[in-house]
């Protein structure tokens, strides 16, 4: 059944990925109407953006609401996309500044880990930090079920030199990756296990924070770099690294993941409408004790 679904959905796949980026959004306003009609996840995106913003009206909250869908079929196509993309149209489309900073880490040799949110393109993010740094970036990210679509997403996020890393298995790679010059990506906004999390105020509403980025960071040592993501314009990117925190052994405990939520947390106040808002990133509920 997993190869039958891929092999007949695969052509169009291949389709929309040939398209000029014109016709891509053109394809995409559709899809924004169908989705909009299907009613796809309405009641977690609108319940996720009223608690995030209880001060807007609900005039507000659907116009925010029609942004994020707008956004999401953008965001799909555009990660389809990537399996025709070329080198040139990466760099294009999602433009990197590389601070002096960074510059000077890698000279010296010294790993670092990225940490960033499900804001604005973070598949496009990928490439524009490989093609533009000495850095060999590794993206720990969770397979899919489906072994023929995970195959082709690990050729598209592979294709111009970043490498991928299991969840479960990151530990083990870094370990192994110790003597070379890596750039470890996470993507650390998602729902963290209860009895692992950081609890803290993010968005007006208690969430559960992913503190592995942050155990990793004082285990190794790695300087702790923001991937801080700006759309410009519709399907162009601006990508502006921010070194956090140079010397991680020597923070507090959580102070790294408290600071990662709040500054994803200001980048998502200025462009509410490109952040994961259909995601049930509140389901858990902080522990009485």
């Amino acid at each position: 059944m997993q190869a039958f679904l891929f092999y007949l959905t695969y052509p169009f796949i291949y389709l929309i990925a040939s398209l000029p980026f014109w016709a891509l959004y053109r394809i995409s306003d559709f899809f924004y109407h169908i989705l909009r009609i299907s009613g796809y996840r309405k009641e977690v995106v609108v319940q996720n953006l009223r608690n995030s913003f209880p001060d807007k009206s609900n005039a507000e909250i659907e116009k925010l609401s029609e942004g994020y869908y707008r956004y999401l079929c953008d965001l799909i196509l555009e990660t389809l996309k990537t399996l025709r993309t070329t080198e040139k149209e990466a760099k294009e489309h999602c433009v990197f500044h590389t601070p002096e900073w960074l510059t000077k880490l890698c000279e010296e040799k010294r790993s670092v880990i990225l940490v960033m949110g499900h804001y604005g393109n973070w598949e496009w993010a990928g490439p524009s930090f490989t093609l533009n740094t000495g850095f060999q970036l590794v993206v720990i990210y969770r397979p899919l079920s489906n072994k023929y679509f995970e195959k082709m997403m690990v050729g598209m996020r592979t294709k111009f030199g970043t490498c991928i890393t299991p969840v479960n298995l990151t530990l083990r790679d870094m370990v192994a990756r110790r003597g070379s010059l890596t750039a470890t990506a996470f993507i650390a906004d998602q729902t963290a296990p209860q009895d692992k999390a950081y609890w803290t105020t993010f968005l007006n509403q208690d969430t559960a924070v992913f503190t592995g980025p942050e155990k990793l960071g004082i285990k190794f040592n790695y300087p702790i770099v923001y991937i801080n993501t700006r759309r410009t314009r519709r399907g162009f990117y601006e990508i502006f690294p921010e070194l956090m925190f140079e010397n991680p052994k020597d923070t507090k405990e959580n102070e790294i993941s408290e600071a990662f939520m709040r500054r994803l947390e200001q980048e998502i106040k200025i462009d509410p409408s490109i952040w994961l808002w259909s995601h049930k990133r509140w389901k858990h509920k902080r522990p009485v004790d």
